[in-house]
C-alpha cells in the first residue's frame, strides 16, 4: 500500500478521532449535567430524541469509518513495523478501537435499554436514574480514547513519510 494512501487513512483517522472526542467530551462535561438537572420526564425525552437522532449517515460514516479504517491502520502499521510512524499508527488504532468497543458493550444497550421506557412512568425513572449512574462513567471513557487516539494520530502523521 502506497505512503500517501496510508497518510491519506491516518488523516481522515486524526480527523475522525477528533471530532469524536468533541462530542463525547461535550456530553461528559455539560451535556448529561445539564440533562440530569431538569425533570426526568424532560431528561429522559431529550436523551432518547438525541439517541434517534444521532443514528444518521454523517455520524455513522464518521465514528464507524474511523473505526474501520484503525482496522486497517493497525494491520498496516504490523505490516510495516519498525517504520516511521507505525508504532504511533498501532497505538492510535487500538486506542480509537478500545472507545468503539465501550461504545458497542456498554453505552449502545443503556441507550437501548432508555428508548424503550416511557419517560413518565416509575420505571422510566428508575432506568434513567441508572442510565445517568452507568452512561456517563463510560462516556469519560470514550471520551479519553478518541481523544488519546487523536494526539497519537497526530504523531503518527509527523513520522511518516
Amino acid at each position: 500500500m502506497s505512503d500517501r494512501l496510508i497518510f491519506l487513512l491516518a488523516l481522515f483517522s486524526v480527523t475522525g478521532s477528533g471530532l469524536i472526542a468533541g462530542l463525547f467530551f461535550a456530553f461528559s462535561s455539560f451535556i448529561m449535567t445539564a440533562l440530569a438537572r431538569i425533570p426526568n420526564e424532560q431528561g429522559i425525552h431529550a436523551m432518547q430524541s438525541i439517541n434517534a437522532t444521532i443514528l444518521n449517515p454523517l455520524f455513522g460514516t464518521l465514528f464507524t469509518g474511523t473505526a474501520l479504517t484503525s482496522i486497517v491502520l493497525a494491520v498496516l502499521s504490523i505490516m510495516r513495523w519498525g517504520e516511521p510512524g507505525s508504532l504511533y499508527l498501532l497505538a492510535a488504532s487500538l486506542l480509537y478501537l478500545a472507545g468503539f468497543i465501550v461504545t458497542m458493550a456498554f453505552n449502545v444497550p443503556l441507550n437501548d435499554a432508555l428508548a424503550a421506557v416511557d419517560p413518565g412512568s416509575g420505571a422510566g425513572c428508575e432506568v434513567w436514574n441508572n442510565y445517568l449512574r452507568r452512561w456517563v462513567p463510560w462516556n469519560h471513557v470514550r471520551t479519553i480514547t478518541s481523544l488519546g487516539a487523536m494526539i497519537l494520530f497526530v504523531f503518527a502523521l509527523r513520522h511518516l513519510p
